[in-house]
């Protein structure tokens, strides 16, 4: 049985992996700030829980040694330029460092859809800035190693748990009308189980690495379909039962006027539902570019969205 370290095991991308590690018959480890962060982990068998802080570099090390396997889920959508930083390029950082001191195999991370990997630090956003530079200190340190490394770049993630389409449907639920920022901006989502399928695959394919070799795999993580956000939202209405189906008004705010309803929104307690970094991240499309392999290398057949978030959404 081999061992696997999951770093944002109690996450909501991280749960449905840790879960399908299980069933492949994985001994999993999974840090978490506190551990009743990750309580709803704690009937998978094969599953240890330990509470230390990742960011910590000698405690990162200590917790790696012994693993075969190591998957980096760990990622935030809001912050400061620093903060982004600290977990999108400083932990990745530190985690491939401690990878090949402790001789850990393979090592799996999930990056995002729209970052210029040939221009690092190029992007139009915070995020995805700090995603190419991540992704990019990555490349460097597996270059001539032999650990075996896959990025994943997914578009948006759906599936029952998503804080994006039950986000819009609640709403909506409650609003009569939505005035959207970045309504035209276009996606590409793909289900959560599609990409927790891709991570454990990634997993047991591996590279086969040889001496000169390509230092790592990069795959696309999308869907079928390509929708707008304003398709998003309308759908995610229309599926929930919102206005007996006919879902809520969408209108299209102006770049200032978005730019504006963003700064305000930054200023409530609590996480943001749109900052002026995400509207910025959304100047790329997020999409496949086809110039990497897509998820049917890894054998998946990507779900289309409509037929699995009806499910879900109409308990709304």
């Amino acid at each position: 049985m081999k061992n696997i370290l999951v770093l944002g095991g109690a996450g909501y991308v991280g749960a449905s992996v840790c879960e399908k590690l299980v069933r492949q018959g994985y001994k999993v480890t999974v840090p978490t700030r506190r551990l009743v962060n990750a309580r709803h982990l704690q009937h998978l068998p094969t599953v240890t829980l330990v509470e230390m802080d990742v960011h910590e570099e000698l405690a990162l090390a200590r917790i790696v040694a012994g693993h075969d396997g190591v998957i980096n889920l760990i990622a935030i959508l809001h912050g400061s330029p620093e903060a982004f930083d600290k977990v999108h390029v400083a932990l990745p950082q530190k985690l491939v460092k401690a990878c090949k001191v402790h001789g850990v195999r393979q090592l799996v991370h999930i990056s995002a859809l729209g970052v210029n990997g040939a221009k690092p630090g190029s992007g139009p956003s915070a995020y995805l800035r700090s995603k190419e530079r991540g992704e990019a200190v990555l490349l460097q340190a597996v270059a001539g190693s032999d650990l075996e490394l896959t990025m994943l770049r997914p578009s948006i993630i759906f599936g029952a748990r998503d804080k994006f389409l039950n986000l819009f449907a609640k709403l909506q639920s409650v609003f009569p009308v939505m005035h959207l920022a970045g309504s035209g901006a276009r996606f590409q989502p793909v289900w959560v189980d599609d990409v927790a399928t891709a991570v454990v695959r990634s997993l047991e394919q591996g590279l086969g690495w040889s001496p000169g070799g390509p230092p790592a795999r990069i795959l696309e993580a999308c869907g079928p379909e390509v929708f707008t956000l304003k398709d998003l939202v309308q759908l995610s209405a229309q599926l929930s039962g919102v206005s007996q189906g006919r879902g809520r008004p969408v209108i299209a705010l102006p770049d200032w006027m978005g730019r504006l309803q963003a700064r305000l929104m930054e200023l409530a307690p609590g996480e943001p539902l749109m900052s002026r970094d995400n509207l910025d991240s959304m100047k790329v499309d997020n999409v496949a570019t086809g110039q990497v392999a897509g998820l049917e290398a890894l054998g998946i057949r990507p779900a289309a969205l409509r037929p699995i978030a009806a499910e879900y959404l109409r308990r709304v």
